[in-house]
Order: structure tokens, then sequence, then C-alpha cells
């Protein structure tokens, strides 16, 4: 389909970033796919939860987890090297993976910054769907 976007989107996991985005690319290429968005979440995509604890509280029904986004760690979750085990304990084991990531995902404020890699990440489908 001429029209259709490839995005690749894949956990940092202890990886180095850049080698990981390299091997990715390598592999566009050889796909003849050079246009794809490739992003990695750093560490993990739970740290864009851990960035938007509104949208946390919201997907996963858990009363007054947004006050706790003035939380060090939670301004700048992609500091936060397990953020999946983070995202667990702070919702005291109800987060689980697949179940969670639907739920929260589509209260996340696409406006947030808190993590970078999430910014870059809206960024990056921004300019390829040509949203301003």
């Amino acid at each position: 389909m001429p029209t259709a976007k490839f995005v690749i989107l894949r956990d940092k996991d202890g990886a180095d970033c850049l080698e990981v985005k390299r091997s990715l690319q390598q592999k566009c290429q050889e796909a003849n796919k050079q246009d794809a968005l490739i992003r990695i979440a750093c560490h993990e995509i739970e740290s864009w939860y851990l960035a938007d604890l509104q949208a946390v509280e919201t997907g996963i029904d858990i009363r007054n987890l947004a006050k706790k986004q003035n939380v060090a760690k939670y301004r700048n979750p992609d500091r936060v090297a397990n953020a999946a085990d983070e995202l667990k304990k702070l919702t005291s084991g109800i987060y689980q993976k697949v179940g969670g990531s639907r739920s929260i995902a589509p209260h996340l404020d696409l406006r947030n910054t808190r993590s970078q890699s999430f910014a870059v990440f809206v960024s990056g489908l921004q300019k390829i769907l040509a949203i301003p």
C-alpha cells in the first residue's frame, strides 16, 4: 500500500540505544523501508506511563495516583532503570504489561514532555502523519 507508514517502537531493555537503532535501520534498509519511523523507549515503555500518572490512574482505575507526579523520579522517568517494576510497586501489583498498556495508552497526554523518549516518539508520529 503506497500510503502505509511503518513505525518501529522498541524498549531499550538494557541495550545500547544507538546500536539497537542502527540494527533496526539496517533491517529497514534491507526491506526497502528506509522511511520507517524507529524509536527506542528509554528504558521501557512503562517510563512513559510513569510520566503520566493521571493516565495510569484513569486507565487502571486507581485513586490518588496522579498526585504522586511531583515525586522526583516521576518528573524524569526516563532515568528509572526498571520502570515496569516501579509501576507494579506504585500500583500495588495491579499493573500488568499487556492489559495495563491497553488500559493506560488511550489516556496518555500527547503533550506530556516528562519523558523525553515519549515526546520524541509523538513528534516523530506527528511528522510522518503531517500533523502540526
